[in-house]
């Protein structure tokens, strides 16, 4: 199933899209994308339902993030032995955990917009990982069993705010806008092998980013078990995987986003987004 929110920012109704093509109303069935919705037991009453039964949305209506009610996103750093390279850092010996703030959520489509005084805004295309299941001390073995589904998250970063500023990443990571997430939430069932997925990112139409979860230093399993001996995982928790190379800040000399660029990025089997580039007010 592709599980996704629609309608205007705060008041997203639920939806699936079926396989015509058309967003169709779960509003009838369950109150939001969220908590025990995500569930096994949850996602099998949604796969029990006729999706031509459901009422149809609007045309064009706006997507929101696919998954609501999200507690905390953590998000993973250097996680591509490819972009670790082309930044001239180290493979990490353990994930490196930061992470990015719920406010910064947005639709994939919404615009991102430009913090005040920004000059560094870069982009990154990334595997998002959807908890279903409450998890604690998970073993990596069983670990994949606890995820709902998949997502795709363009992990936006300030690189000033991020590392020329004291302090931890996330202040760089977590201005509005910083998180689109979507066009939906593509249950586990769907994706056999997350680690072999390819991804891509365009600004203004030109390849920046092409790569595959199969750079990954640590997976999906890995990840979710290793985060889980730290913290309880909840359901609608996103986990961020990382990168893969061609990320502005790599760049010789560095490109970074203004005003009037647009960021259109994809993974393979998990839809794609598009993102204007705009000053905030």
């Amino acid at each position: 199933m592709k599980l996704l929110r629609w309608g205007e920012p705060g008041a997203e109704k639920p939806g699936l899209l079926h396989e015509d093509g058309t967003i169709r109303d779960l509003s009838a069935y369950v109150p939001d994308i969220a908590a025990n919705v995500l569930s096994d037991n949850g996602l099998e009453r949604l796969r029990q339902i006729d999706p031509a039964t459901l009422p149809t949305a609007p045309e064009a209506v706006r997507l929101g993030p696919c998954v609501g009610g999200i507690g905390k996103i953590m998000c993973i750093g250097l996680n591509y032995s490819d972009h670790a390279a082309e930044t001239g850092a180290k493979v990490p010996s353990e994930p490196i955990l930061f992470m990015k703030a719920t406010s910064a959520l947005c639709g994939p489509n919404d615009p991102t917009l430009l913090p005040r005084g920004s000059e560094k805004t870069d982009w990154e295309v990334e595997l998002a990982v959807i908890i279903g299941t409450r998890a604690k001390y998970v073993p990596e073995a069983q670990a994949l069993s606890y995820v709902a589904g998949y997502a795709i998250m363009n992990d936006i970063s300030e690189r000033a705010y991020q590392v020329e500023r004291q302090g931890q990443w996330t202040k760089g990571k977590s201005c509005d806008t910083f998180g689109p997430l979507g066009p939906w939430l593509v249950t586990r069932d769907e994706v056999k092998y997350p680690q072999d997925l390819k991804m891509w990112l365009k600004v203004n139409g030109q390849i920046m980013q092409d790569g595959a979860t199969t750079t990954m230093v640590y997976g999906v399993a890995h990840l979710v078990s290793y985060l889980s001996h730290f913290m309880t995982l909840h359901p609608g928790d996103v986990i961020s995987t990382g990168t893969p190379p061609g990320v502005g800040l790599g760049m010789k000399p560095p490109r970074y986003l203004k005003a009037g660029d647009v960021v259109e990025l994809g993974i393979e089997g998990l839809g794609t987004q598009r993102q204007d580039v705009q000053a905030d007010a």
